[in-house]
């Protein structure tokens, strides 16, 4: 399994604010936009998560690690014994997905685009 991608994702209450904000201070532009979350990006491909309350899943992650195979990294994490927080499952905006909390009580959202 390959990581593709990390970024942080933090939660916000007013996400045209927020993304007006980063944008300015960070000078990062938009690379994905819905209702509820955003990503910015920088020209090197750091980039940022903005999220309100996620679109189907109970909890908001801290964290998104995007890799090229989501089934192998959900099998380890099943066979790390790690709390599952949102089940794996295809997403109508076109990721594959699952959460997992960690000891530190820190959700990690595991994807790959479909």
């Amino acid at each position: 399994m390959k990581i593709e991608r990390i970024a942080p994702i933090l939660t916000v209450d007013d996400l045209p604010t927020a993304i007006a904000e980063h944008t300015s201070v960070l000078g990062m532009h938009v690379v994905m936009h819905m209702d509820w979350v955003a990503f910015l990006a920088d020209g090197t491909g750091r980039q940022i998560g903005l999220v309100t309350a996620d679109a189907t899943a109970s909890v908001n992650p801290d964290v998104s690690v995007f890799v090229d195979d989501v089934e192998t990294a959900h099998a380890a994490a099943l066979a790390a014994g790690v709390e599952i927080v949102h089940p794996l499952s295809t997403e109508e905006w076109g990721v594959r997905r699952f959460f997992y909390r960690d000891s530190s009580g820190r959700v990690i959202n595991v994807g790959t685009h479909t």
